[in-house]
């Protein structure tokens, strides 16, 4: 007997909930949006595994693979590189993204009100504010966040020059870490 099933494979409902978040998000994250905003069956597991079709790992200032977040493999590689500052503004846009989505949205179901519930947690006065959207744009435009982006833009430019000269592989899932070895053995 053969058994077909008409739902998208993970990495294709991964890449809805990443094409909407706009950034590297932790696989929990993708989850999490998928599960309130799409139809599907996507898990955690099945991110996780080993290279998803079309996914590859977000990257560090090392250019090691940044633990728990996944990215688009068609997204550039200034895109995939994760730096602090960046990641806390990646973050807030992605809050306004989906705050708007549901916003536009039709219906808003319980997955949906509970995903923005906890959302609202990660933004500056979220939890109170009426417009969770405009509060994560307040956050976003905040000078201190703006000035530590501005202050990463070095660094950000330094780590895609050394990214030149690694192979498609190394550039999609990061440089392995090598254990530090102690003594001079």
């Amino acid at each position: 007997m053969n058994h077909l099933s008409t739902l998208p494979t993970a990495g294709e409902q991964a890449r809805h909930a990443l094409l909407l978040l706009g950034a590297p998000a932790s696989a929990r994250l993708v989850v999490q949006v998928h599960a309130a905003l799409f139809d599907g069956d996507l898990t955690v597991a099945a991110l996780v595994r080993e290279r998803v079709p079309g996914l590859c790992a977000a990257l560090t200032g090392d250019l090691s693979a940044a633990p728990g977040l996944v990215a688009l493999a068609e997204w550039p590689l200034s895109r995939r590189i994760v730096t602090p500052a960046v990641r806390r503004a990646d973050e807030l846009a992605m809050i306004v993204r989906v705050a708007e989505f549901v916003a536009m949205s039709p219906v808003v179901g319980r997955a949906a009100a509970g995903l923005l519930r906890e959302l609202a947690q990660r933004v500056p006065h979220g939890m109170e504010a009426l417009d969770l959207a405009e509060a994560a744009r307040s956050a976003l435009s905040a000078a201190s966040l703006t000035e530590a982006v501005a202050a990463e833009a070095e660094l950000r430019a330094q780590v895609l020059a050394r990214a030149e000269n690694l192979d498609e592989r190394q550039r999609l899932y990061g440089v392995p870490t090598v254990p530090h070895q102690r003594g001079h053995g």
